[in-house]
């Protein structure tokens, strides 16, 4: 019943922005903290970006602090990822995740990819 749908995903160049999006169903999304993972080929997957359920308070991994942004419409069921100044190095599959009664639910992934 959960469902969590990625998109805003694609090819950029360095230095360029993306907006990811993910639309929730299924749950009280005004009630859950919600989270962005990436995981790139043959790494482990990591968290990147995490908002509480009104938004009052966001967390960041290093490595995106200053580039990255996650915000939230809850009247809209939806959070965001904001990327700017993308790397390389930023080249991933983008998930979005939410923890609903004790489980972990995931989206399908936008895949990210940054090169020249």
């Amino acid at each position: 019943q959960v469902q969590l749908v990625e998109s805003g995903g694609g090819l950029v160049q360095p230095g360029g922005s993306l907006r990811l999006s993910c639309a929730a169903s299924g749950f009280t999304f005004s009630r859950s903290a919600m989270s962005w993972y990436r995981q790139a080929p043959g790494k482990e997957r990591e968290l990147v970006a995490a908002i509480t359920s009104a938004g009052g308070s966001t967390n960041y991994v290093d490595s995106v602090k200053g580039r990255f942004t996650i915000s939230r419409d809850n009247a809209k069921n939806t959070v965001f990822l904001q990327m700017n100044s993308l790397k390389p190095e930023d080249t991933a599959v983008y998930f979005c995740k939410a923890i609903v009664l004790w489980y972990d639910h995931w989206g399908q992934g936008t895949q990210v990819t940054v090169s020249s």
